[in-house]
């Protein structure tokens, strides 16, 4: 839960105006209320994995979906959907305009070793394509 105090009111706004960027995470669930988006200086919104579980077979989780991309977009944030794990998901993602997702689809969660090694990985095969 975001306190919503004038110390934490203040002390985001400050780290915002120093260019520290704030996401509002599980939006659309528990403690991240609307009433958030007005008083504290939030760059992204990411979608719980929630109404991402069942994307593609239930209307309801779609229109939601919509409405917060519409939301972010009108407060120019930028949106990110948790718990992305199938393609379906991605595509209409996209579709709905939503420019940022991560979930298994695109990588298991791993230790900062791995993903060193991964990133390492990349880059040889990046620069072998060259």
């Amino acid at each position: 839960m975001l306190e919503t105090n004038t110390f934490t009111v203040d002390a985001l706004w400050k780290l915002h105006g120093e260019g520290v960027r704030i996401a509002l995470d599980d939006f659309g669930t528990g403690y991240s209320s609307l009433s958030y988006l007005r008083r504290f200086p939030f760059d992204k919104i990411k979608i719980d994995r929630s109404f991402i579980k069942d994307l593609g077979r239930e209307k309801d989780d779609s229109s939601i979906i919509l409405a917060i991309i519409g939301l972010a977009d009108s407060m120019n944030m930028v949106v990110t959907a948790e718990g992305v794990e199938t393609a379906e998901q991605a595509a209409l993602l996209t579709s709905y305009g939503c420019a940022q997702a991560q979930g298994f689809l695109f990588a298991q969660p791993m230790s900062a070793a791995a993903l060193a090694g991964l990133i390492d990985a990349t880059e040889a095969v990046s620069a072998a394509a060259q």
